[in-house]
This record gives C-alpha cells, sequence and structure tokens, in this order.
C-alpha cells in the first residue's frame, strides 16, 4: 500500500500521528476559547451596564477593598478621639457618674442621716455610709462608668461618621461588629480600681468647705438634685393615682378603682405628715393599722403593700420639698458654718454633705480622665486594630458583613474582567504559537 501510494508518508509513524492530533486538538481549543471569551465579553458588558444604571457615582470596590476603605475610616475616628478635650471627657464622666451614684446616695445615705435629730449623729451616720461606699463599691463602679464613657465617646463618633455627605451604610454591619469584639476584649487597667480607692476616701474624709464660692457650688448642686428628685417622684406619684378633675376633663377620661384607692391612701398619709413634719421615713405597725381602719370606715379597702408603697412616695416628695427649702435657707449660711453654727437655728449639714460628693465627683473625673486619655484609649486603639486584622483575614466573616446586591455585582465583575483577561491572553499565546 506504501509502495502503491494508497499510505502517505505523512499518515505513517507515531510522530505524525501525534503531530496530526496536536493540530486538530489545538484548532478545537482556539475556536472554543474565542467563543468563551466573546461569552464573558457580553456578560461583562451587561454588569458593567447594570452598575452604570444603578451606581453611577460610585467606585466599584469588592469585600476586600470595601474592607480596607471601611477599616481606614475607623482608624481615623480614633485619632478624632484623641482630640476631645479634657473638659468634655471630665464632664461626660461626671454627669455619668451622677447618675449612676446619685439615686443610690440619696437613698442609703443623705435619706438614712437626715433621720437624726443631732449634727453629731448626722455626720457619724454620713462618714460611716460614705467610707463603706468609698471602700467597696465607688472604685468599682467608676471603673465601669469611665469604661462606658470611652466606648460610649468611640460610637459617638461613628456614630458622627454617618453624617458625611459620602458615607457609605455597607460600612455600617463592620463597625457593628468592631465595636461589639471590642467591647468583649477590652479590660480596664487592674490597678486604677485602688488608686481611685485612695483618692475617693481621702476626699470623701474632708469636711472642711474652703470658701464662699464652693458653698454656693455646693448649695446649687443640692438644689439641683432635690428639685429633680421631686419632679421625679411627682410624677410617679401622678402615675399612681391617676389624672386631676381639670386633667380628667381636658382628657375625656376618669380614674381607675386602683388610682382612686391610692389616692385615699395618699389623702391620710398626708394628714400624717401635716401633723409630724419630722416624722421617720418608715411607717410604724400601729400607723399602717390605724390608716387601713380609716380607710376602712370610708368603704376603702386596701392592703399593706398600697399603703407601704403609697406612703414611699409621699414621704420622699416630703423630705425632697424640705431638702429644696434647706437648700435655699442655706444660701447665705457659710458665714454661720465657719462659726459652727452657733447661736442659730439653721442646719446645713447636708449642705457639707453635697460638698463632699461634688468634690469627690470633680476629683474622681479628673483621675479617671487621665486613666482614659494616658492608658486606656491607647490599648483600645491596640485592640481594634487586633480586631480588623482578624476580621480581615476571615474571608468567610466579611462575605457575611458586606452583603447586597451592590457588593455581588462588583465581586462578578472583579471574577468576570480577570477570567476574560487570562482568555485574551491564552488566544494571543495561540495565536503566537506557530
Amino acid at each position: 500500500m506504501f509502495r502503491d501510494g494508497v499510505l502517505k508518508p505523512t499518515q505513517m509513524t507515531t510522530q505524525n500521528l501525534s503531530m496530526a492530533v496536536s493540530e486538530t486538538f489545538w484548532k478545537m481549543v482556539k475556536e472554543t476559547v474565542e467563543q468563551q471569551a466573546d461569552a464573558f465579553k457580553a456578560t461583562r458588558f451587561n454588569l458593567e451596564t447594570e452598575w452604570k444604571n444603578t451606581h453611577p457615582r460610585i467606585r466599584e470596590l469588592d469585600r476586600d477593598e470595601l474592607f480596607e476603605k471601611c477599616k481606614g475610616e475607623i482608624l481615623d475616628e480614633l485619632i478624632n478621639l484623641s482630640q476631645v478635650t479634657a473638659k468634655e471627657w471630665e464632664e461626660a464622666l461626671q454627669k455619668r457618674l451622677w447618675e449612676k451614684a446619685g439615686s443610690f446616695i440619696i437613698e442609703n445615705v443623705y435619706l438614712p442621716a437626715a433621720q437624726a435629730r443631732d449634727t453629731g449623729t448626722f455626720n457619724t451616720t454620713v462618714d460611716i455610709k460614705l467610707r463603706q461606699w468609698a471602700d467597696i463599691q465607688l472604685p468599682k463602679k467608676c471603673v465601669e462608668i469611665g469604661w462606658d464613657t470611652l466606648h460610649e465617646q468611640f460610637g459617638v463618633l461613628l456614630e458622627q461618621s454617618k453624617k458625611h455627605e459620602d458615607y457609605d451604610e455597607l460600612f455600617d454591619p463592620l463597625k457593628a461588629a468592631v465595636v461589639q469584639m471590642t467591647r468583649n476584649k477590652h479590660q480596664w487597667e487592674g490597678k486604677a480600681e485602688d488608686s481611685l480607692r485612695v483618692i475617693q476616701i481621702n476626699t470623701l474624709e474632708d469636711r472642711l468647705v474652703h470658701d464662699k464660692e464652693q458653698w454656693d457650688k455646693a448649695v446649687k448642686f443640692m438644689e439641683e438634685t432635690m428639685k429633680r428628685q421631686l419632679e421625679q417622684t411627682e410624677k410617679e406619684l401622678e402615675t399612681m393615682k391617676g389624672l386631676g378633675v381639670i386633667s380628667q376633663w381636658l382628657k375625656w377620661s376618669r380614674r381607675s378603682e386602683d388610682h382612686v384607692r391610692v389616692l385615699s391612701v395618699k389623702n391620710e398619709l398626708e394628714k400624717f405628715l401635716s401633723s409630724d413634719p419630722e416624722h421617720k421615713a418608715h411607717l410604724a405597725a400601729d400607723e399602717l393599722t390605724t390608716v387601713r381602719r380609716k380607710l376602712l370606715h370610708q368603704n376603702v379597702e386596701v392592703d399593706g403593700e398600697l399603703i407601704r408603697e403609697t406612703w414611699y412616695h409621699i414621704y420622699r416628695r416630703h423630705f425632697y420639698k424640705r431638702a429644696v427649702q434647706q437648700a435655699a435657707d442655706c444660701k447665705k449660711g457659710f458665714y454661720y458654718y465657719q462659726r459652727g453654727f452657733q447661736d442659730t437655728e439653721l442646719n446645713c449639714n447636708a449642705v457639707v454633705l453635697f460638698w463632699r460628693l461634688q468634690r469627690m465627683l470633680h476629683v474622681t473625673s479628673n483621675a479617671l480622665r487621665q486613666q482614659v486619655v494616658n492608658n486606656e484609649a491607647r490599648r483600645l486603639e491596640r485592640i481594634i486594630k487586633e480586631v480588623l486584622d482578624e476580621l480581615g483575614e476571615d474571608k468567610l466573616v466579611l462575605q457575611n458583613l458586606f452583603t447586597g446586591r451592590r457588593v455581588i455585582l462588583a465581586e462578578e465583575l472583579k471574577k468576570v474582567r480577570q477570567i476574560q483577561d487570562k482568555l485574551e491572553e491564552f488566544i494571543q499565546a495561540l495565536n503566537q504559537e506557530k
């Protein structure tokens, strides 16, 4: 067959066979690759058109690029944290500290001490209770407040960044995750509590008001605090006894049976205080029985629990009103205070108590501010960077944090472009191959 010319030399031998197969294979590959390149080109055009129509003014960013941009914004806000002034720190710390401690002091220190009939007993009670408070609860609570204030301030800065015109809402989940993880990791320095305890005990033990200006500030502090407490108690009483007659007409409503019972109890208890303004904070058993009997004569049946609950608010309203009046009487009492209140019935021991508390608030807020600025803000920054590094390395977490059609579109565009670029490089190499 070879001599007769049926088989040609190019059709013989293994080498010729492999060359023929190779040519046929690469011809098929080239045709298929060009088809795939055309398909990806069409897909890319469709995706780019969708992006231009839906997000015309936004740069195409995939998850990694979005993370890096958000990371930069968070670190920029940390720089702004260092720009918060000392005054702003101390005011925020002092306000929060009194919000947390004010009710405790009034209920557990001032009110029990005020039951005393003489100055010595009042001061002794105050000294013992303040020392117990400052020795155990106060330093721990202050560290918690410092921690809360620092993280709250950082959260405020992140919230303020949302007001910028170019702010991207896609960053919200990541920032929330960073804030939560940072809160879980950040621990206040262990020695801070001990140093605060020493400062606070020394401050609270000082009972010597130095000048008239400090006396006036203490009087104002006491007056404002008692007025706030009085206002709050009035609202709670209003809720318990229901609307007044005029309000009932205006709002076209009436008191419930519970409101009527509370109102009857309130009227009877107010008679106790009007007859005995110096009454103690607690009702005696016989007084409780007397109130119930009087109300039964009025066909109003109540239990002891309701009487005690109503008395709690009635007495505190009475107590706060007297405290406000006492603060007003003591506005010009610094001269008598210097003389030890001799030759006068003026009682301003409560003003001295509030002066001690005011000084403690000032000293504590100053010490906490130094701890925040010098130590904790830097520790917070380091922890946030660690958290960001952890999140950046976890692709699954980033996929859950950055969601939505915009992110998916940007990811698809990136993949399609990469594949198309590789295909074009492959086609170019095939064309150059002989």
